[in-house]
């Protein structure tokens, strides 16, 4: 297996270049759009666990629009072979000390570049 080619990486990286974008921006279009519409897709939050798409997406309709500023500390994105990647981030959320990590498994699917799994944390 074969890992980071330049041009898998670029993929993946330029997608998750869009999720933050769409993430800090509030564009619930794109951050649906990048998480897999499957019932086997999660994300476990700071605060909840979301089990299947529907359940993410109705939870990023209802979470509030402010407070979603970040800097981003450190990025780590890995791609095995062409069609699997990881992505993980150390970040600061605007006006906190407290250090968060997000950490996402990324599945090329014949759509495109889909996050099939997703974890948020915050350090004490």
């Amino acid at each position: 297996m074969e890992i980071n080619l330049p041009e898998v990486l670029a993929e993946v990286t330029a997608q998750f270049e869009r999720y933050e974008q769409a993430l800090v921006s509030n564009d619930v279009a794109v951050l649906d759009e990048l998480f897999w519409n499957s019932p086997h897709t999660l994300r476990y939050g700071a605060t909840e666990n979301l089990y299947g798409f529907d359940a993410i997406r109705d939870f990023r309709a209802a979470r509030p629009a402010q407070g979603l500023a970040r800097t981003i500390l450190k990025t780590v994105i890995t791609t095995y072979g062409r069609d699997t990647a990881t992505a993980n981030v150390e970040f600061q959320r605007t006006g906190s000390t407290s250090t968060g990590r997000q950490s996402q498994t990324w599945v090329r699917m014949p759509e495109g570049w889909r996050v099939v799994a997703a974890h948020v944390s915050l350090l004490a």
